[in-house]
């Protein structure tokens, strides 16, 4: 079985619904959800649903071992950032190379880096008169949002659409995919029983 770890920062809604999609399932576990913001819902959700959530502050990720020493004695193998904004460091990512993905909401390369997320990415596809957006899923590496890009699924983004009503249809996209694609990430993979 692999054991999962998710890391958010803020309302969590994928992280609840990745849960409940690996709820009861013998190949993967959800053990252990990480926040660096303490006003996160995703600390309520995690309490909702029974699963161990920690808060970490800039030190624990950057300074010290603090956290990467939390994922090795917790046997995580896999590694989800959903709406996660900070950089994940080097030790981290080369301990875990290939095993950790991220989902960003917008066709990637376009509207990724420091800084764009959210609200801030559906504003800036609006702004530039796009035809479409959507959500890429990606292995992480040291640069934000530039690890292989593992899929993508597209939206229409309409004359009348707001940051608001794209983010729906995005979120849309979230919830029917991350599940499913890391489950077959997990089943393709050699760390999985």
């Amino acid at each position: 079985m692999s054991n999962i770890a998710i890391f958010a920062s803020g309302s969590g809604s994928n992280a609840e619904n990745i849960i409940r999609h690996f709820s009861g399932n013998k190949k993967a576990n959800i053990k252990l959800i990480f926040t660096n913001n303490p006003d996160a819902y995703v600390i309520e959700r995690a309490k909702n649903l029974n699963i161990n959530c920690l808060i970490f502050n800039r030190e624990d990720l950057y300074v010290t071992d603090k956290i990467f020493n939390v994922l090795i004695s917790n046997k995580i193998d896999f590694i989800v950032l959903a709406g996660f904004i900070w950089l994940v460091p080097d030790n981290i990512i080369k301990a875990y190379e290939r095993r950790i993905v991220n989902i960003h909401p917008a066709l990637l390369p376009a509207y990724g880096g420091k800084g764009m997320y959210g609200d801030r990415v559906h504003k800036a596809v609006i702004d530039n008169q796009e035809k479409e957006s959507g959500i890429t899923i990606h292995f992480v590496n040291q640069h934000y949002d530039e690890g292989d890009i593992i899929f993508q699924a597209k939206c229409t983004v309409e004359k009348g659409d707001s940051p608001e009503s794209l983010a729906k249809k995005v979120h849309a996209l979230e919830y029917k995919y991350f599940p499913t694609v890391i489950e077959n990430i997990l089943e393709g993979s050699q760390f999985s029983d």
